[in-house]
C-alpha cells in the first residue's frame, strides 16, 4: 500500500466537521475491497465489518478513528459596493491566528474557491492595530458579486481549508486534516494487513464521524455495535518547536498511551504486541479523560475496555499538520498484529487482571 499516496487521498477530500458526506464515500470506496460488509450509518460514520474465524458467538473489537477534519461555517453574508463576503464561525478548534491570508473552498450550491482576508494592521483601528486579527475582522472574497453570492451560498455551509498535501524530505508529510485522517489511514493498513493473518474475533471498523464538536459518532457507534473491547486510534502532539518535553517523536513509532479512558489490560497488551514485533513505541500519560474517542467508547453501555494509539504529529489544527508516514505503517500493523494475537481467553484475563493487587 503506497501510504503517502493514501494520505493525499484522504487529507484532500473535503469532510468539515457535521459534513463529512464526501470523506466517507471516499473511506467506504477505500475499505470495501477489505471489509467483508462496509456501510454509512444514520450519523454519517462509516462502518467496516470483517468476521473473524473463532466459534460463534465471536467477541468484537471496535477500532475507531475520526475522519472530520476542523473547518469553518458560513456566519452571516455581508454586501459592501456590490460585492459579496462571508462571515465565518469555526467548527472544532481552528485557532483565529492561522486563519488570515488562508485560501478555503466553500461548500455552497456548487465548491466555491475563496481567500480569508481583512485590512492590514496599519488600517484598523489603533486599539486593534497590533493584535491578532479575530472573527470579527475577517471575511471569506470568493470573487463575486452579493448577487451571486447569495444565489450560490447561504448561511450555515461549510467551508474547508484549501492546502495541498506535500511530501518534505524523506517521508515527512505536511498538509490539512492529517488529524486525524493519518489514522483513517492507519485503520485502512490494518485491514490490508488482516487480509493474510488468521484472525478470531470480529473487527469493526468505524470511521466516526463530529469527533471535533462532539465525539459524536463514537458515542453512536459504540453503543449501536456493542464492542467486547475497542482502541481508539488519532494523534498526538510531538516534539517540536516550542514543545520541548513531549516524549513523542516524527518516526518514533506510535504512542500507547495512558489516561482514565484507557484500560491497563488493553494498553499492555499492545504493548506485549510492540515487543512481539520488535517495533519500537512511546507513550504519553494524562489525568484527564481526553478529548478523543476513547473517551466515548470508554463509557458506551456497561463499559468497554478501551485503548488509545496515537500517532505523533506536529502543528496540530492547523493547515500544515506534519506526521511521518511510517509511523502511519507502523500504527496499522500494530493493529493488525493486535488483532491476529486476541483468543477466547483475552477478556477473561482483561477482567481477572482488575481483580488482582
Amino acid at each position: 500500500m503506497d501510504i503517502i499516496k493514501l494520505l493525499k487521498t484522504l487529507t484532500e477530500t473535503p469532510g468539515p466537521s457535521g459534513f463529512e458526506d464526501r470523506i466517507a464515500a471516499t473511506v467506504r470506496e477505500l475499505w470495501e475491497p477489505l471489509a467483508d460488509t462496509v456501510s454509512v450509518d444514520r450519523m454519517g460514520s462509516v462502518t467496516a465489518v470483517k468476521v473473524g474465524r473463532g466459534p460463534e458467538p465471536r467477541p468484537r473489537l471496535l477500532l475507531a478513528a475520526h475522519m472530520d477534519e476542523i473547518g469553518l461555517m458560513v456566519k452571516q453574508i455581508v454586501n459592501h459596493n456590490g460585492n459579496g463576503f462571508l462571515r465565518l464561525s469555526e467548527l472544532g478548534g481552528v485557532d483565529v491566528r492561522h486563519l488570515y491570508g488562508q485560501t478555503v473552498v466553500v461548500h455552497g450550491q456548487r465548491d466555491l474557491t475563496g481567500v480569508i482576508g481583512s485590512l492590514p494592521g496599519h488600517m484598523l483601528p489603533k486599539a486593534r492595530s497590533s493584535k491578532a486579527f479575530g472573527y470579527e475582522d475577517l471575511l471569506v472574497d470568493v470573487g463575486l458579486a452579493e448577487n451571486d453570492v447569495a444565489e450560490l451560498v447561504s448561511v450555515g455551509d461549510a467551508i474547508s481549508f484549501r492546502q495541498q498535501t506535500r511530501t518534505m524530505q524523506k517521508r515527512i508529510v505536511t498538509g490539512k486534516a492529517l488529524d486525524n485522517r493519518a489514522s483513517v489511514a492507519a485503520v485502512t493498513v490494518c485491514l490490508e494487513y488482516l487480509q493474510g493473518r488468521h484472525f478470531d474475533w470480529d473487527i469493526i471498523a468505524v470511521a466516526t464521524a463530529q469527533e471535533e464538536t462532539r465525539l459524536l459518532g463514537a458515542f453512536t457507534a459504540a453503543f449501536a455495535e456493542q464492542p467486547d473491547a475497542a482502541i481508539a486510534i488519532d494523534v498526538s502532539f510531538a516534539k517540536g518547536a516550542g514543545l520541548s518535553d513531549s516524549p513523542l517523536l516524527l518516526g518514533g513509532g506510535p504512542s500507547i498511551d495512558t489516561s482514565p479512558s484507557i484500560h491497563p489490560g488493553m494498553r499492555k497488551a499492545l504493548q506485549d504486541t510492540a515487543e512481539a514485533l520488535e517495533m519500537k513505541v512511546s507513550g504519553t500519560a494524562s489525568s484527564y479523560p481526553g478529548g478523543t474517542d476513547a473517551y466515548a467508547l470508554q463509557i458506551a453501555r456497561a463499559g468497554v475496555p478501551t485503548a488509545l494509539v496515537s500517532i505523533p504529529l506536529r502543528y496540530m489544527h492547523t493547515m500544515v499538520e506534519t506526521i511521518d508516514a511510517d509511523d502511519v505503517e507502523r500504527a496499522g500493523r500494530l493493529l493488525g498484529e493486535f488483532i491476529a494475537r486476541l483468543d477466547d481467553q483475552f477478556l477473561d484475563n482483561l477482567a481477572q487482571g482488575m481483580m488482582e493487587d
